[in-house]
Order: structure tokens, then C-alpha cells, then sequence
């Protein structure tokens, strides 16, 4: 799944390459995937893209000059989703069942771009909408962790009293907008921290810690995706991984193995030596209780 180092650099990806085009035509071939109905996604036809922002991991498309006003194309593009950029459109749209494209966005000069998601599980959102907050899930997001509202103290004032695993908090949507699985196994890499630590457990100089390293970590991803083609955003998010999808290999900082812990549908990623104190995390699929 795309987090928010990737989602940004397909915001500034499509902001370079569609902002001040027209809308020339938006096609919906999975219909599972628009979760509006009114006003519809032709209704986007003929307005002008005028900006590209990200919202947590959400990717929201302002399109202005409309007829009722400025009207929004908001999607998420959930775990197998993925956005393929079309210098040139191909002829004609394929309705086959089969095909991987869920949503199409034509632009006038001949350019634009493919919503796609693979698999069965059909979970790729999208909105056309007014506001960005009519969508639900934007309108309850969390605090954005590299805002200037997102300091060591108010990070501090989040942990206190909650008995949750820190992973989980980190993962909340609604609490730390951005943040996914994978990022969240590196933060906490970085930060020298069990997954499993409670929130409410951390003292003043693990807290400061783990503050940092959510810095750390997402601000060189950032710099890693700006300016990259579509395309190659999933490679670089993966070659630039601490410990997220690495099990088996080398911990680049003490040289153990990297472990994992699978669940039902995740997986996460841990080195004993740098984040347990040398205590391998039991796996759910030993049914065992993780500590």
C-alpha cells in the first residue's frame, strides 16, 4: 500500500503533469470502486485541474471552471492499487472484466492516467465530491506527522494513557495521518523499539526518540519519491526499506537477521538485536500469545 513518502510523490508527479489541463473525459470501469454517486464523474468534464494535495494517503484532485462550482476526485488507492500515467492514451477504453482498470481521467492534450488495482479484493476508493471532507475517512484523519502542529509534545500527549501496541498507534489513520505498516516497521527500527511496546509505557527519552525517528524516516522516503515517475515509486519505497519486506536478510545497523510476525492478512518486520533486546516475537501462525 502506498503511504505517504509515495502518495506525495505522485502528488507532485501529477501536479507537474496536470495541472492547468482540462478534463477531457473520466471513465468508471469498476463500478465497486466509486463510492458517489451525485454529482457524478462526468461532471468533472470541461473543468481545470488547478491543484494536486495529499491528504493523509488519500490523493485529491481539485478541478475548478465547473458550471456548480469547484467539485474534487478524491481516491485512496488501498493496498493493490496503483496509478499508471499515459503520456498518450490508448484508443479506445477496455470494458473487459478482466482488466486491472478501475477509473481513467482523459486529459485535452492527449495525456493522462489509469486508476488500476489487482487481485479479487476490490478495496480502491474513489469520490467526487465538493469538499474533501465529505469523504469520511479524510474528515476523521489525524494529525499530519512532519506539520508544524506535530511536535515532540503533542506527539508526547498522544501516547499518554494508552495501553495499545505502538505500532498500532502509529498505523491509526486517525491518529497519525500517512503512516502504514511498512513505514511504521521502519520508524520503529530507527527508533530501537519493540512493535509491541504499550504507548503509555515509553518514558520521556523513548518517547523522544521514536519522535525523531518518524523524521527520520519519512522525510529522506519523501526526498527519495519527489520527482520520480509513477512508475518507479513502488521500487525505490522498496530499495529504501530498513526492515519492512527484508525478513531473512541482514540488519543493515548490527548485522542479525531480520525477523517477522505474520498476521491474518499483514505481516511485520523487526531485528531482535536493535528493537527486543535479543527476544525473537512469537508468530501468530505458531499460535502463540506475542509479548
Amino acid at each position: 500500500m502506498p503511504e505517504l513518502p509515495e502518495v506525495q510523490g505522485l502528488v507532485d508527479f501529477l501536479t507537474e503533469r496536470t495541472v492547468g489541463r482540462k478534463v477531457a473525459a473520466v471513465h468508471v470501469l469498476g463500478i465497486q470502486t466509486l463510492k458517489t454517486f451525485s454529482p457524478a464523474p462526468d461532471a468533472l468534464a470541461g473543468g481545470t485541474v488547478a491543484e494536486v494535495a495529499r491528504r493523509g494517503k488519500w490523493l485529491d484532485l481539485r478541478v475548478e471552471d465547473l458550471p456548480d462550482g469547484d467539485l474534487h476526485l478524491v481516491f485512496h488507492l488501498a493496498r493493490a492499487g496503483w496509478l499508471r500515467w499515459h503520456e498518450k492514451l490508448p484508443g479506445g477504453v477496455s470494458r473487459s472484466p478482466k482488466s486491472p482498470v478501475a477509473l481513467r481521467v482523459d486529459l485535452d492534450d492527449g495525456s493522462g492516467f489509469s486508476l488500476t488495482e489487482a487481485g479479487t479484493r476490490k478495496r480502491l476508493a474513489v469520490y467526487v465530491v465538493a469538499s474533501p471532507e465529505e469523504v469520511p475517512a479524510i474528515a476523521s484523519l489525524g494529525i499530519e506527522p512532519l506539520s508544524a502542529e506535530f511536535t515532540r509534545d503533542a506527539f508526547a500527549a498522544i501516547l499518554a494513557g494508552r495501553k495499545q501496541q505502538i505500532k498500532g498507534v502509529l498505523r491509526e489513520q486517525g491518529t497519525i495521518a500517512g503512516i502504514g505498516n511498512a513505514y511504521s516497521d521502519d520508524i520503529l527500527h530507527a527508533a530501537r523499539m519493540s512493535p509491541f511496546a504499550i504507548s503509555s509505557s515509553l518514558d520521556d527519552e523513548a518517547v523522544t526518540r521514536l519522535y525523531n525517528a518518524i523524521g527520520e524516516v519519512l522525510r529522506p522516503a519523501i526526498e527519495a519519491s519527489s520527482g520520480r515517475p509513477a512508475a518507479e515509486l513502488k521500487d525505490a519505497k522498496r530499495s529504501g526499506m530498513r526492515v519492512h519486506g527484508r525478513a531473512g536478510q541482514e540488519c543493515g545497523v548490527c548485522g542479525d537477521v531480520i525477523r517477522e510476525v505474520s498476521f491474518a492478512d499483514s505481516a511485520l518486520q523487526y531485528c531482535a538485536t536493535c528493537q527486543t533486546g535479543g527476544k525473537i516475537l512469537a508468530d501468530r501462525r505458531m499460535s502463540k500469545l506475542l509479548r
